[in-house]
């Protein structure tokens, strides 16, 4: 007798994204969708694809001079669709369509989201769709300051547009390639202080995570009323922003001093799973700035969020429970609250995953790359952005074999669908077995 396959939230959520990357191929791969003559390569959609509804920003053809304004349109949808997540939009649509919600719906949305659990989902939802919608409108309102003298109306709201939601959505996606420059990124605005404050704003905002902005939706600015997510996920964003740009402003030291400024806050931002740059990123860039960058998009943003890395709060964590070792302490502790111990244990098996995944990546493209001349530091750069879902590059992307292209793309895929979820698809539901004697292995 065959056996049924039972569709779990982990599995539905990894259907979700592999059907949004085969439709947004099909898509890119229509003629109408490039300016070429005879379309694009089904690699260069594929890729494309992956990246866009992966919010990564990772490329291999220069988004405005390549795609056409069609193309372009597809892969925002694609963006916006993998910025908040395919079920969100499921959700909103059933709703929209005066569907009830059962039990089940509730629970793959819980899944997709990382909820805690399932009760609050309608109003969450209602938060997601507005705070985005609200973000991104503000965001594109004050872009057009720049980009409308810069470019004209027509194409500077939509430059505006674009860039608000790659920005909010953590993508890194932009429009500013010319037939001289392909992937100039947002370099021509370092000493712009409407680019480098509102688009790491929005960058900020879509990685604090959708929890966090319920929280603080219906507690205003009572902190002490937030829970301890909220609590954790505000602390280390501050740390991971504060830190790292005053490194760089020791790091710029050749800039002038308000260009350095911006750039500095700039640079301490977007790693955290947003491709922009405003200062080049290249093999020649000091090596202090390319190692704190990997630092920083192996961190990340939240959870539930647009953002991908190991998340800020998984980070935090481990970092509390190392010191609650270090203190004698049983269990970790924050704000008066002692964390379960099941929180622990998640955050070390995601991160083992995650770094499994990014070495087993590094050792792939290296064994494709055999030969070609590049610098393990660019590998293990283009690596880490692809799993974090970044979109940063040392500029090795176009020019990587298809194998290593593929293995980017799986990357992209296993840091927004999240490692752990995609392994635990897997997993065939059982009834739980009887446990095994125990025995302690040592450790370290």
């Amino acid at each position: 007798m065959q056996r049924k396959i039972r569709l779990t939230p982990a599995r539905l959520l990894v259907l979700g994204y592999l059907c949004v990357i085969v439709l947004g191929t099909v898509l890119l791969i229509l003629p109408v969708s490039s300016r070429p003559d005879g379309g694009a390569t089904f690699m260069d959609a594929l890729f494309t694809t992956v990246s866009a509804s992966c919010v990564t920003g990772l490329i291999v053809r220069p988004t405005y001079t390549y795609w056409s304004e069609f193309g372009q349109a597809v892969i925002l949808i694609l963006i916006q669709m993998g910025g908040i997540g395919f079920m969100t939009v499921i959700f909103s649509l059933m709703r929209l369509g005066g569907k009830k919600i059962g039990l089940k719906e509730r629970t793959y949305m819980q899944e997709a989201v990382s909820a805690p659990n399932v009760g609050g989902l309608m109003k969450l939802t209602g938060t997601i769709l507005l705070g985005t919608l609200i973000f991104e409108l503000l965001g594109a309102f004050i872009l057009c300051f720049r980009f409308v003298p810069d470019f004209g109306w027509g194409k500077g709201i939509w430059f505006s547009v674009f860039t608000a939601v790659s920005a909010f959505c953590n993508a890194g996606f932009d429009l500013m390639a010319t037939e001289g420059n392909d992937f100039p990124s947002l370099t021509a605005y370092s000493a712009d202080p409407i680019v480098c404050i509102v688009v790491p704003l929005l960058i900020l905002i879509g990685g604090l995570g959708f929890f966090v902005w319920h929280d603080i939706r219906r507690n205003k600015w009572h902190m002490r009323k937030y829970t301890l997510h909220t609590k954790i996920v505000l602390l280390a964003s501050v740390v991971v922003i504060v830190v790292p740009f005053l490194l760089l402003l020791i790091a710029l030291n050749d800039l002038p001093w308000g260009e350095r400024i911006l750039s500095s806050f700039f640079t301490a931002v977007t790693p955290r799973t947003a491709g922009f740059n405003v200062i080049p990123m290249t093999i020649d860039t000091r090596v202090a700035v390319i190692l704190l960058t990997i630092l920083l998009m192996f961190i990340g943003g939240a959870s539930g969020s647009t953002a991908g890395g190991v998340k800020t709060n998984t980070v935090s964590v481990l970092v509390l429970s190392l010191l609650s070792a270090i203190r004698g302490k049983r269990s970790p502790q924050a704000f008066k609250r002692r964390l379960d111990d099941e929180n622990v244990k998640n955050a070390a098996q995601f991160t083992t995953a995650y770094i499994l995944f990014a070495v087993l990546g590094i050792l792939l493209i290296s064994f494709f790359e055999m030969g070609n001349g590049y610098h393990l530091t660019e590998i293990v750069f283009e690596v880490f952005s692809a799993i974090g879902t970044v979109g940063l590059t040392l500029g090795i992307t176009p020019s990587l074999t298809v194998g290593s292209q593929i293995v980017l793309c799986v990357l992209m895929f296993l840091g927004r669908a999240g490692c752990m979820t995609v392994l635990l698809s897997w997993r065939s539901p059982s009834a739980p077995t009887a446990e095994l004697p125990m025995e302690r292995v040592r450790i370290g």
